[in-house]
């Protein structure tokens, strides 16, 4: 008898669960799509008031308004200027965490749009631009929009968002920390303690309505190498009197480019070493007496990175040593790889293809530009992935790049990047629930 009752209640069960979770979509759907103007008004404002770094006071007075607005509980000044909302569903169930970066760039902008930024500060001791050159405005804007949709749903979530709007994702200002590894450092991930990690970035070469992904290493780790290569100082009319560091660091340079041309197996993973800055000397007839260098490095394997560290410092000190001169070698690890947790990225694909479209959906290469996402990554699950924001029909080779002064968006994804992370988080909650049945 007992049997015969379970084997009636328990499709009874799933039916309903089955039936609230696609009522639950339908809600999101609609909502999301009932902001659309809002999203754009958000982002517009943002791209026309930029701030940099650190320095992100503005925006984030903007977005804890709107998140206490909500009945969202706020926690603001995280890691300088981190805003944090944390929104407690009305069942319980896992901590999902969402994730927007706020901060522009020392870009100058060259787009025509009426929301163009006029922005000026100062930066590294100059004064530029700031522009919204890789598309944080936007992120913010989403994550907005998610709050807001979420929000209105609050009693039927099976578990508790956090939403965690970071400053510095580009780098904190000279001599102070920030961005994900201090938001980290100061417990975002914590109390409640977060199960999983979602986060997107818009491209600007990928079309509108498309969304891109890859699991496992998506991005790569970043480092800051630095080279200061000393000479002997003397007149530019008699060379042999003297050391000359710039002939040196030419020789440097070039010979850093046959670590990943010889020396590294990129069938394995890809690499880059570049030089991208040098200075030395003051007047065309005197050579100088030292060079500076700085450079990228960009990895996705860790023993391949630590390669990378030891050939660039048998390069520099050797070829500076045959020219008689000295090169000291300093590199900063900045972000690690972003690595998307594979059983993650597996179980939520399915998600995205449902919102995007199956055909929308798309495995991509791994990108040599790198995220500090990754520090939260390293923490817990996680999954991170690309929103398109490319006009539809433009060629990808003509859209200008993400961090330049031509850098531009379609607004027509915003819709689709709240409705994304709206539904992975309902979706991973829902799964997380039927799990612990």
């Amino acid at each position: 008898m007992l049997l015969n009752k379970l084997m009636v209640v328990v499709p009874l069960f799933f039916a309903q669960a089955a039936f609230a979770q696609t009522a639950l979509v339908s809600r999101i759907d609609q909502k999301a799509q009932s902001i659309e103007k809002k999203l754009s008004d958000w982002r517009r404002d943002f791209h026309q008031n930029p701030e940099l770094g650190n320095r992100e006071f503005k925006t984030a007075e903007k977005i804890a308004a709107h998140l206490k607005q909500l009945g969202i509980e706020v926690k603001t000044g995280v890691a300088h200027t981190g805003v944090v909302g944390i929104l407690k569903g009305g069942k319980p169930g896992p901590v999902v965490a969402l994730r927007a970066d706020m901060d522009a760039l020392p870009v100058t902008e060259r787009v025509d749009v009426p929301f163009k930024s006029t922005v000026t500060a100062e930066f590294n001791g100059q004064k530029t631009g700031v522009m919204h050159a890789c598309g944080h405005d936007t992120h913010v804007a989403i994550l907005m929009g998610v709050a807001e949709v979420l929000s209105s749903m609050k009693n039927d979530l099976q578990g508790t968002v956090k939403f965690i709007f970071q400053p510095a994702e580009e780098g904190a200002p000279e001599g102070e920390e920030g961005g994900a590894e201090l938001m980290i450092k100061e417990g975002v991930l914590e109390n409640p303690k977060v199960d999983a990690v979602f986060g997107l970035h818009i491209d600007s070469k990928i079309e509108v309505g498309k969304i891109g992904y890859k699991p496992g290493p998506t991005m790569a780790a970043v480092d800051i190498l630095t080279i200061n290569v000393t000479g002997k100082q003397t007149h530019g009319a008699y060379p042999w009197s003297g050391v000359d560091p710039i002939v040196t660091s030419a020789q440097i340079i070039n010979s850093l480019q046959t670590i990943v041309s010889r020396n590294l197996n990129l069938t394995q993973a890809p690499a880059v070493v570049t030089i991208g800055m040098i200075n030395g000397g003051i007047r065309q007839n005197i050579i100088p007496e030292s060079v500076k260098m700085v450079g990228t490095i960009r990895t996705f394997d860790e023993e391949m990175h630590k390669f990378v560290h030891k050939r660039i410092n048998d390069i520099a000190t050797n070829v500076a040593e045959s020219a008689g001169a000295k090169a000291e070698v300093k590199i900063d690890i900045l972000y690690p790889v972003t690595v998307n947790d594979i059983p993650l990225t597996e179980k939520m694909i399915g998600t995205l293809q449902n919102v995007a479209g199956k055909d929308n959906v798309s495995l991509i290469p791994a990108k040599t530009g790198a995220e500090d996402f990754s520090y939260f990554q390293q923490k817990v699950p996680g999954l991170f992935f690309f929103l398109g924001g490319m006009p539809k029909g433009k060629n990808p080779e003509e859209a200008a790049p993400h961090h330049t002064p031509d850098f531009y968006l379609d607004e027509g994804s915003l819709v689709l990047g709240v409705r994304s992370l709206a539904r992975l988080t309902t979706d991973y909650m829902a799964g997380a629930k039927a799990k612990s049945k």
